[in-house]
């Protein structure tokens, strides 16, 4: 699916998920008021997926996503699907930051209380549904596992379920590769892994958070790599296979800000995947200097067009900002999308549709003006 100098599948792509239409949101009130059951929700869902696979198509995108229309949180239902896995309260020393939006948001914790197994097909049915909606390429985005761990650390994992942790990794990694050999089975090509947790070992304030439970940063972030690359070490040679970094997106705030230089080394050079998705969108993120340990072969999706707010950005400024990165990795190698999706969690970003359109629609035409193609 790859190029053999790495180049990303699409030069314009987009990181997954959209803004829900009014009449998605309507259905999960009434379905969390016990007003309407999981299947009449689900109806609802599945006819606003295909809609915006049309939306998705009728834009010039060529990678379709589901808009993560079927979740709350980017991670939630997925993580939540697990068994042995409780969703419990709040950290509340990490809150998110950002503009005054009026929204306050401090990441779950989650608990592991028993043994870690998969319940079956988590999101099987999903893809099926959405590639039926498109005779574009169906991508499919799942929570990275270290969102599983981080919040909490070794204190939520239960002792009585795993003595050692060893038998935890080993356990959630199985689950992985079992989850992408059946969306595999079922036809699916492009599968994202988003993976914030990551981009917090950059951030001081966040890397004492890891002490505070007992961990070591630079340890628990080569473990985590390890992780990543243990779930994903089954999957087809033919299966395109990103991972999508960025610093928190919650209603247009964030949790973590700094260059990629201290995680740099680390993941760019150690991870088992086809492409990387990054935020750059503003100052947060730093320069493009840390993608000089950038692995051959890798492609870089460059998230450069905000999807925090509505200003929309120029393409000669985005085209100049290309030209910086490719000073470190070549052009032929790069991509361009917003630095994150527009609706994280089922509220959304401060952003309106047309905004979100008048985004992917420059996503598109930079990369027409940049490479010829989207």
């Amino acid at each position: 699916m790859t190029a053999s100098n790495g180049a990303p599948r699409f030069r314009a792509d987009h990181v997954g998920s959209l803004l829900r239409p009014q009449r998605l949101l309507d259905a999960r009130s009434q379905f969390e008021a016990g007003d309407i059951g999981r299947e009449a929700l689900q109806a609802v869902e599945d006819d606003c997926v295909a809609q915006v696979a049309g939306v998705q198509e009728a834009a010039g995108l060529e990678a379709i996503t589901d808009g993560e229309f079927r979740r709350t949180i980017w991670w939630l239902e997925f993580i939540k699907a697990i068994r042995g896995i409780r969703i419990a309260e709040p950290d509340r020393n990490l809150p998110f930051s950002g503009g005054d939006t009026g929204w306050e948001y401090y990441p779950s914790t989650v608990r592991t209380e028993a043994r870690l197994t998969r319940p079956g097909d988590i999101m099987r049915r999903d893809y099926e549904v959405l590639a039926a909606a498109t005779s574009k390429t169906a991508k499919i985005t799942i929570p990275s596992p270290s969102r599983i761990h981080f919040h909490g650390g070794r204190p939520a994992v239960s002792r009585e379920a795993y003595p050692e942790m060893d038998a935890f990794w080993a356990d959630i990694a199985a689950i992985y590769r079992e989850e992408i050999a059946a969306l595999e089975a079922a036809g699916c090509r492009y599968i994202q892994i988003d993976d914030p947790v990551l981009t917090y070992f950059l951030d001081s304030k966040l890397r004492e958070s890891v002490r505070d439970i007992g961990e070591d940063p630079d340890a628990l972030l080569a473990t985590y790599v390890d992780l990543l690359n243990e779930c994903v070490r089954a999957r087809r040679t033919d299966t395109y296979l990103t991972v999508h970094l960025c610093r928190g997106n919650s209603r247009s705030k964030w949790i973590s800000r700094g260059s990629y230089e201290p995680i740099a080394e680390a993941i760019f050079a150690n991870l088992k995947i086809d492409a990387y998705f990054l935020e750059y969108d503003d100052e947060r993120s730093g320069g493009f200097e840390p993608l000089r340990f950038m692995a051959d072969g890798k492609g870089v999706v460059l998230g450069l067009i905000t999807s925090k707010s509505g200003e929309l950005e120029r393409i000669d400024d985005l085209r100049r900002r290309v030209d910086e990165a490719a000073r470190h990795v070549p052009m032929e190698r790069l991509a361009i999308s917003p630095q994150c999706g527009f609706a994280s969690e089922v509220g959304g970003n401060i952003v309106t549709f047309d905004d979100q359109m008048a985004k992917l629609d420059l996503t598109l035409r930079t990369a027409d003006a940049i490479w010829g193609s989207a």
